[in-house]
């Protein structure tokens, strides 16, 4: 469709046969605006933001803008004889007229405004901070915004910020980013409707509506309760589902799922989010997971009751045959049903400034979000974490669930002396009896190898488990892992992170073949098997760490209870203890209330739970290890914040000095070497990269220096890549000989 002719353009674009269609710059304020008051409209926002979107592209009216899109677009050849040209700045002057304007209501509108293009800027942060911009208030002429005086002139000061609670100033970040990903997203939106038609056909794909999801849940439910055997664990998860759906019907806010391993909690708590969101009128449903691994895991699950291209699968590790266009487009800003996403996706995007991450914020709004694992919220930012989740509940009519086995102590006072703050509020627990529940589902029988915690070498370990036909043995490092693993007869499998992602998928298939032909298999594994990973093993070894990873551990052990008697898990101390930091604080934790009250920790009722977090929790030394509170909340009164520097500060996986090799994995040699050809000579492209990262091992930058110092390794477009055929083993991944000098190398 063909904009009018206009003096005062936003963009411009030249079709196939050559001819100019022009973008009139009030057209696409008005436009943005239409679709950014929509979007905040869900939170009582639409004013506020199509005050934004009026002014976001306000510098677009100045001739210096003009001069530049006609140049840099070809559209006026003639154009660069007029002055310099050059990038413009068109972000700068809505924020510093609606300063000007406004004082504090019109700061709050600057950060979007300035930031719609680069990201929320800082308050302080040199000349690109807010603060500098708006020092050119006096530079803002009337020439400027030629073209839109009348525009100004008709717009009035916005209200008082809807979404923010004077008890809680840390409501402001998460509203500003709000409103920004409905500025971002609109502004997106109807940029693309101009230039690319076409794509917005392929977005505009009708999608099915939660309510024919429910039913296609309910079917699939229907059918395996059919097919089910009539046995113990059978019965439990029924329970556990009816319990679910039952509390669909109770009004928005928290909730907590607290059933064990193997209790059907993927399911149910999907039918719990599609029943409760149809029940309140939710829009979409959004499960977060900790591991990529357990996501394909999920995501397999729920295509099987949804079909195929239902579920928008968003993480870092998936892979390009399995990702289509629309589902990427989708992914741009989650306008999809069912998503499934990580806890580093889900929560750095809550945290952070650039306009790709925050698009999608404002489509949490009336969600239904289900949190597997959640006792994997990473403790040193549990207090932001669990601030704006509470913001999310509280402000924007989501639901959330905490869903595990092993729930952690959420509410109420968190913490000892310098280190506590205030949890969540009004959690309600979806299971009737989880004490009750713990004893229906318990399979396994815990116990100590060493009751006095004395520890065992490695070579008397793999003599124990070598006389076992079937067993799994979860050590806390790699280096553990490749140790134990040299101890064991042929035939024992590795695995650990040390194996890119493809590998560890395939032998995880292997494993379970095996498991359910009966055949003889021992495994040595870190714990990358403990969450989500439905493997059921008859014995299971877990070397000391916190009660919820030998919880986990346990998991994996008579899972579907069909051994016929209990499964037996053996905790073991190993020869040396766990890393310091937080797994250490975890493992004195667990021996702390093994000593005390050792039938309790050994039983795993959810009691034994609330007292290992309560004692976890009090030897942490920081909830807020990168204060985001001082970035975010201190001066939020004030209209001051620090959101580029707490973006990059929010790291959930702290990768410091990391970086990612490429392997040459042996079943799949032949496409790595074709994708790493044409890496090298056409260069990244979003479907190589993806498809490569199926194909690749994460070290310490140090380990990867000195790799390529001997040669085993070369760089190619900026990536890392495998050149010594010895460095990747197909059996245990990369080779602990190649790096002769690093034993720290196999530290998780």
């Amino acid at each position: 469709m063909a904009a009018t002719q206009s003096d005062v353009l936003a963009h411009v674009v030249q079709g196939g046969a050559g001819d100019w269609r022009q973008h009139d710059l009030g057209d696409h304020l008005a436009g943005t605006a239409r679709r950014a008051g929509a979007f905040a409209a869900q939170f009582a926002s639409e004013s506020w933001a199509e005050m934004a979107a009026q002014l976001h592209d306000l510098g677009k009216a100045g001739a210096d803008f003009q001069r530049y899109l006609r140049t840099a677009s070809g559209y006026d050849a003639e154009a660069h004889l007029e002055g310099k040209h050059g990038k413009v700045d068109h972000s700068s002057a809505g924020a510093v007229w609606a300063c000007g304007q406004w004082r504090i209501q019109g700061t709050l509108l600057a950060y979007p405004i300035a930031g719609h293009h680069a990201g929320l800027p800082d308050w302080i942060g040199g000349v690109s901070g807010l603060e500098a911009r708006v020092r050119k208030l006096d530079r803002l002429k009337e020439a400027q915004v030629n073209g839109m005086l009348a525009l100004l002139a008709s717009l009035r000061p916005p209200t008082q910020p809807p979404k923010v609670d004077p008890d809680h100033p840390e409501d402001v970040h998460l509203w500003l980013r709000m409103l920004f990903s409905c500025l971002v997203d609109a502004d997106f939106l109807d940029t693309e409707a101009f230039m690319d038609p076409a794509r917005v056909e392929l977005r505009g794909q009708e999608q099915p509506h939660l309510g024919a999801l429910k039913a296609r849940l309910d079917a699939h439910m229907a059918g395996l309760a059919r097919g089910a055997d009539d046995s113990p664990v059978n019965r439990v998860r029924c329970q556990v589902l009816a319990s679910c759906r039952d509390g669909a019907e109770l009004a928005p806010g928290l909730f907590s799922l607290t059933v064990p391993t193997g209790g059907g909690k993927t399911l149910a708590s999907m039918a719990f989010a599609l029943d409760h969101a149809v029940r309140h009128g939710k829009r979409r449903v959004v499960v977060v997971i900790p591991y990529t691994s357990i996501i394909e895991q999920t995501a397999e699950v729920l295509a099987k009751v949804f079909g195929p291209g239902v579920v928008l699968e968003h993480h870092s590790n998936l892979d390009p045959a399995r990702e289509t266009l629309a589902g990427r487009l989708a992914s741009e800003n989650w306008d999809a049903p069912i998503i499934v996403t990580t806890n580093v996706q889900f929560f750095e995007s809550l945290f952070a400034s650039r306009t790709g991450a925050c698009r999608k914020l404002h489509n949490l709004v009336d969600s239904v979000v289900v949190f597997d694992e959640a006792q994997m919220l990473p403790s040193s930012f549990l207090k932001p974490i669990l601030q704006v989740l509470g913001t999310l509940v509280r402000q924007y009519g989501a639901s959330a669930v905490l869903c595990t086995a092993t729930q952690p102590t959420l509410q109420g006072r968190i913490g000892t002396q310098g280190a506590v703050f205030t949890g969540l509020e009004g959690v309600r627990e979806l299971m009737p009896d989880p004490t009750g529940l713990a004893v229906s589902l318990r399979r396994t029988a815990l116990r100590l190898h060493s009751p006095d915690f004395t520890p065992v070498t490695w070579g008397a370990l793999a003599e124990e488990l070598a006389e076992k036909d079937q067993v799994l043995c979860i050590v806390n490092t790699r280096r553990d892992c490749r140790e134990l693993h040299a101890c064991m007869p042929e035939g024992t499998l590795h695995l650990s992170a040390l194996m890119c992602p493809e590998h560890r998928s395939d032998l995880i298939r292997m494993i379970k073949e095996r498991l359910k032909a009966g055949d003889p298999i021992r495994v040595i594994s870190t714990q990358l098997v403990e969450a989500g990973v439905d493997l059921d093993f008859p014995v299971v070894y877990r070397a000391l760490a916190g009660l919820d990873s030998m919880a986990q551990a346990a998991g994996r052990c008579n899972r579907e209870g069909k051994l016929g008697r209990l499964g037996d898990v053996v905790l073991f101390t190993p020869p040396k203890p766990a890393p310091s930091g937080l797994l250490l604080k975890g493992e004195e934790a667990a021996r702390e209330l093994l000593r005390v009250c050792p039938e309790l920790a050994l039983s795993l009722a959810p009691e034994a739970f609330t007292r290992y977090f309560q004692t976890f929790y009090g030897k942490v030394n920081s909830f807020d290890e990168k204060d985001m509170v001082g970035l975010l909340v201190k001066e939020a009164h004030l209209a001051k914040f620090q959101f580029r520097e707490a973006a990059e500060a929010f790291r959930l996986i702290d990768e410091g000095d990391q970086a990612a090799i490429i392997v040459r994995y042996g079943p799949h040699r032949e496409r790595i070497e074709r994708l790493v050809e044409a890496l090298r000579f056409a260069g990244p492209s979003r479907e190589r990269l993806r498809a490569l990262q199926r194909f690749t091992v994460t070290l310490p930058g140090r380990v990867v220096q000195e790799l390529h110092r001997q040669g085993d390794i070369e760089e190619v477009q900026g990536f890392w890549v495998q050149v010594a055929d010895s460095l990747y083993d197909d059996r245990a991944g990369l080779c602990a000989d190649a790096i002769r000098f690093r034993p720290d190398l196999y530290t998780l």
